[in-house]
C-alpha cells in the first residue's frame, strides 16, 4: 500500500470531538475511553489535501474569499466520474454540513406541523432537526430479517398519502445499517413520494464509501420525472476525513426549491467559506481517488476481522457486514442485555465510547455503532474490550 492507515496518531488534546476527555467526560459520564463513536476517521487525510492547505498557509493571507469556477468543476466532475451524474454549477448549494442542510431544508421548504418522514433506527440528528424547527417524526421504520434490512413500502405509501406529509430525509447509504440500497428499492421510493407531492431531502455523505460488489445509485438521477422533487445532500467530509472543515453540498435541480433555499442562507448569513477550507475540497476531488481506494480496501480488511472477531469470542452477537460506510452495526440482543444497561456497561466496564442503538430510534435497541475507520490495532482492542464486558456477563 502507498498509504499507511496503521499508523496511529495521538489526537488526545488536539481539540479533536472524538478524542476530547471534556466532551467523553459530558457524553458518557467518564474521560479514559477508547473512542470508537464520532464518525470521523483516525487516518490523515489524503496528502494531496494537505498539500493545498498548506500552500494557502504560506501564502498567509486569510481574508474573505470566494469559491472558484475551479472549486465548482471539481465538484462536478467528481460526481460525473464516479456516479455518471451530471450537475451543473447553478444547482450546487455550499452548506456548513449535511446536518445544517438538513435544518435548513426544513425552515426554507416546511411549515411548523408539517410531517417529515425518517426511516429508524436512522441517524439521530435527522429526528432533532425535525423536533427542532416545530415538524413532526414520522417513522416508517425499517424491516430487519437475519441482519439484512429493508424499506417497507407499504407503510412508506400509507404515511406518504397523507396531505399533512411534505418531505422524507432519505439516508444513502443508511447509516448506522449499511445498506445501499438497490436501484428498484430507490424507484420505489421516487415513485411514491413524487406521486404524494412528498419532497425527498437525500442524504448521500456516505456515497463514496461502498464496497464492492455494491454500488451507490444517486436518486436524483435514477429518472428525469423525479428530479425536480429531489434535493441531494453530500460532503468530502466522510469520504477524505475532512469534517471539521465544516464544508458540505445541497444539489438542486428544482430553481423554485433554490431559491427559497437560498433565502434561508441568506437571511442566516450562511455562505462564506475559509480558504483552507475550499482548498482542500477542491484538491481532494480532484487528486484524492487514489487515497480513496486504497481506503477502502483497508475498511474492507477491518470488516473482515470485526466479522471473524465476532465470530469467534462473541457467538451471541450478530453481524452483517455493512455494504457501505465505515460503521459496524452490531447485535447484541441475545445476551439478553437491556439497550441502556449494555451501553452502560461499555462505558463502565468496557471503557469504551461507542454509539449505543438507542439513540438511533425504534428498532435499535440492544445494538451498538462501532467505528471502524482507524488503526487495525484499535480495533482489536475494542472489540476485545467489548468480548471482555458480554464474556464476563455470560459467567455471573
Amino acid at each position: 500500500m502507498k498509504f499507511n492507515f496503521d499508523q496511529r496518531i495521538e489526537r488526545r488534546k488536539t481539540k479533536s470531538i472524538k478524542w476530547s476527555s471534556e466532551v467523553l467526560k459530558n457524553m458518557f459520564g467518564e474521560e479514559d475511553l477508547l473512542p470508537l463513536w464520532v464518525a470521523d476517521m483516525d487516518f490523515l487525510s489524503p496528502p494531496p489535501v494537505r498539500e493545498a492547505m498548506m500552500q494557502e498557509v504560506e501564502h498567509g493571507i486569510f481574508g474573505y474569499s470566494i469559491r472558484s469556477e475551479g472549486y465548482y468543476q471539481s465538484v462536478a466532475k467528481w460526481m460525473e466520474k464516479r456516479f455518471d451524474w451530471k450537475i451543473q454549477k447553478d444547482w450546487i448549494i455550499f452548506m456548513p454540513g449535511v446536518v445544517s442542510a438538513v435544518y435548513y431544508v426544513l425552515q426554507g421548504l416546511l411549515e411548523p406541523g408539517d410531517g417529515v418522514i425518517i426511516q429508524e433506527p436512522v441517524y439521530y440528528p435527522f429526528k432533532s432537526a425535525i423536533l427542532d424547527t416545530r415538524c413532526r417524526v414520522i417513522n416508517n421504520q425499517l424491516i430487519e430479517h437475519d441482519g439484512r434490512y429493508e424499506m417497507d413500502f407499504e407503510d412508506l405509501e400509507e404515511k406518504a398519502g397523507d396531505p399533512r406529509t411534505k418531505l422524507l430525509v432519505l439516508c444513502s447509504p443508511h447509516n448506522p445499517v449499511g445498506r445501499v440500497w438497490s436501484r428498484d428499492e430507490l424507484n420505489k421510493v421516487a415513485q411514491i413520494c413524487t406521486k404524494n407531492n412528498v419532497v425527498i431531502l437525500s442524504d448521500e455523505i456516505h456515497h463514496d464509501l461502498v464496497y464492492k460488489p455494491h454500488r451507490h445509485h444517486v436518486l436524483a438521477n435514477l429518472k428525469e420525472e423525479y428530479r425536480e422533487n429531489i434535493i441531494t445532500a453530500t460532503a468530502p467530509s466522510k469520504t477524505f476525513n475532512l469534517a471539521g472543515m465544516m464544508s458540505a453540498h445541497v444539489i438542486c435541480e428544482n430553481s423554485e426549491m433554490r431559491e427559497k433555499l437560498r433565502k434561508v442562507l441568506d437571511k442566516n448569513h450562511i455562505g462564506m467559506q475559509t480558504p483552507l477550507s475550499m482548498a482542500a475540497v477542491e484538491a481532494a476531488y480532484r487528486e484524492g481517488e487514489e487515497w480513496l481506494e486504497e481506503l477502502l480496501d483497508y475498511l474492507q480488511g477491518n470488516v473482515h476481522l470485526i466479522r471473524e472477531t465476532v465470530k469467534r469470542d462473541l457467538p451471541k452477537a450478530k453481524f452483517s457486514p455493512p455494504q457501505a460506510t465505515y460503521l459496524a452495526w452490531i447485535d447484541f440482543r441475545d445476551y439478553g442485555i437491556d439497550g441502556k444497561v449494555l451501553e452502560e456497561k461499555m462505558v463502565k466496564e468496557g471503557k469504551i465510547a461507542l454509539d449505543g442503538g438507542t439513540w438511533f430510534g425504534e428498532g435499535g435497541d440492544g445494538f451498538l455503532r462501532v467505528n471502524f475507520a482507524c488503526p487495525r490495532e484499535t480495533v482489536k482492542e475494542a472489540l476485545e474490550r467489548i468480548a471482555g464486558v458480554l464474556n464476563k456477563e455470560e459467567l455471573k
